[in-house]
């Protein structure tokens, strides 16, 4: 059976063999692991995962060619979930933590880290994430305060999350081979960070201060709240500054602030 990829879904199929070795590796797959893949295509990756005998492993996928050629390939070694993996709840999907490893589509790559950050259920359901974005979104999420890539999804995905970067891939160990640079990534969760009780609170803020990146920070303060000049006493905030010069730490607390007003 010859799979060809689906440009509509954004398949570009891994098959550089060392880059799948270390990919492996940095998941440090034992025995009582429980692995969910993301978008597996051909499978070349599960392959590899398998050689570490994991406990359980799980498969998102959403082309229907591929779970009948993926099933055939592995049999009872594998568990198919044939779906967008944004119509999935995955802290359903087992009661054990899951290593998440993911070739994710380009174009629908944030929406699926926002999902999982902004997900309602605070108990972690992923012992960690090794997941693949275009170079530029992957600079985007490791972007610091003051980088002219800083913004919501540097804010997003650091607050509940430590990132590493593990290396960029070439295009060349794609096929096809994608017109970008591949980076991945390693996401373990936090011991502690500030909890909010709705994770999209964090999101309307953010969204409200960078959809003015270049007004200074009065402007969006005066749009969350009634009387902002309580919350800028009460985080000290410099009222001179515009959004990429906060921390990701001030937006937590401004997005906690919001979220007291029942929001």
């Amino acid at each position: 059976m010859i799979i060809k990829p689906k440009k509509s879904l954004g398949q570009n199929f891994l098959i550089d063999k060392n880059i799948i070795k270390k990919i492996v590796e940095v998941g440090n797959v034992k025995n009582e692991s429980t692995i969910l893949e993301i978008g597996a295509g051909t499978g070349s990756l599960t392959e590899y995962i398998l050689e570490k005998k994991p406990k359980k492993f799980f498969i998102i996928e959403k082309d229907k060619n591929l779970v009948d050629f993926l099933n055939n390939k592995f049999g009872k070694k594998i568990h198919t979930i044939n779906d967008d993996v944004l119509n999935v709840t995955e802290n359903l999907i087992s009661t054990e933590k899951l290593i998440v490893f993911g070739n994710l589509p380009y174009n629908i790559s944030t929406q699926i880290l926002s999902k999982w950050i902004t997900n309602l259920d605070q108990k972690n359901w992923y012992e960690n994430y090794i997941l693949m974005f275009q170079k530029e979104v992957a600079n985007r999420i490791l972007a610091a305060t003051n980088s002219k890539e800083y913004g919501r999804l540097s804010i997003l995905s650091n607050w509940k999350l430590d990132i590493k970067k593990i290396l960029d891939i070439n295009a060349s160990c794609f096929m096809p081979k994608p017109k970008v640079t591949s980076t991945l990534l390693k996401f373990t969760p936090k011991k502690k960070f500030l909890k909010l009780k709705n994770p999209k609170n964090l999101e309307v803020v953010s969204r409200i201060f960078f959809n003015q990146r270049r007004k200074k920070i009065k402007n969006p303060l005066n749009q969350l709240f009634k009387k902002p000049d309580i919350i800028i006493e009460k985080l000290k905030l410099n009222i001179n500054l515009r959004p990429q010069n906060l921390s990701p730490e001030t937006y937590y607390l401004i997005a906690e602030e919001y979220e007291k007003l029942g929001n």
